[in-house]
């Protein structure tokens, strides 16, 4: 992978290479470029998880032209799939290293694959979400009982706004979560449950489910199955699969013109 990049770099097929790189002995996303080829010599597959793509799209927004190389994995491609669709990218100026199929020079730890939920403690599993659960598990509940549950791991919330600054999808200029009409600027906690509803909605055929946002969260909220339930929506009601092709359009019910048609939510209608 090394000299694959490095004659990316050197023939002028990408101007920039977003990797990883060790620093201090802590795997760091960096970008690589003909300037600093010698750099080249610490790239590595690393264990941890960034999202390179948001780095790409900032690249991209302010030098539209430059192209960009980015060692990617199946969530990193389909977040780029997304942004594509969104304009937010030029997928033309976009070339990626599969990092499953990186060279055997370059270190690939077993664990650095996907996003593993982590073990919930026996209090959350008792009164929260477990973080592990699928969307049917959670549905599991009465109604009582679930509502009880989100709003337990909603009243966590210190509104730090990782989940959205992580993630690799959130490009709005203006932020919903930052409308005065839709979200209370200041109190901590943040309105319940208003303040997670809006980003999860705003999701609708964004979220890639790469679970950054859930790792990122200092107060273990499980947004990765929140998500994951919005994505089941789509699929279910107008068969949209998020991120699975660059060539889909976006989806969005807003605007001039709705261009998916819902299905029937009883089968046998």
């Amino acid at each position: 992978m090394k000299a694959r990049v490095r004659r990316w770099l050197e023939e002028g097929t990408v101007d920039v290479f977003i990797g990883y790189r060790q620093v201090d002995g802590h795997p760091l996303p960096y970008c690589f470029t003909r300037e600093n080829l010698d750099a080249l010599d610490g790239l590595i597959n690393s264990p941890a998880r960034y999202a390179l793509e948001k780095i790409a799209t900032h690249l991209a927004s302010r030098q539209p032209d430059l192209k960009i190389g980015i060692l990617s994995l199946d969530t990193n491609r389909r977040a780029l799939n997304v942004l594509g669709i969104w304009n937010q990218i030029n997928p033309e100026n976009i070339t990626t290293v599969d990092a499953d199929d990186a060279a055997s020079g370059v270190a690939t730890p077993d664990d650095m694959r996907t996003f593993e939920p982590v073990v919930p403690g026996p209090y959350k599993q008792q009164v929260g979400i477990d973080n592990a659960m699928s969307p049917a598990d959670a549905e599991a509940f009465d109604q009582s009982e679930r509502f009880s549950r989100w709003m337990y791991e909603f009243e966590k919330c210190i509104k730090c706004y990782g989940c959205r600054n992580i993630c690799p999808v959130c490009f709005c200029r203006e932020c919903s979560l930052e409308h005065r009409d839709l979200i209370g600027t200041g109190p901590l906690p943040p309105d319940v449950p208003i303040f997670h509803l809006v980003r999860a909605v705003h999701m609708a055929g964004r979220c890639i489910d790469c679970g950054l946002c859930e790792e990122a969260c200092p107060a273990d909220i499980s947004l990765r199955l929140l998500y994951r339930k919005v994505n089941q929506i789509l699929d279910n009601v107008f068969e949209y699969q998020t991120g699975s092709d660059p060539g889909q359009p976006p989806f969005s019910l807003l605007g001039n013109q709705v261009t998916l048609e819902p299905k029937p939510l009883d089968a046998d209608k």
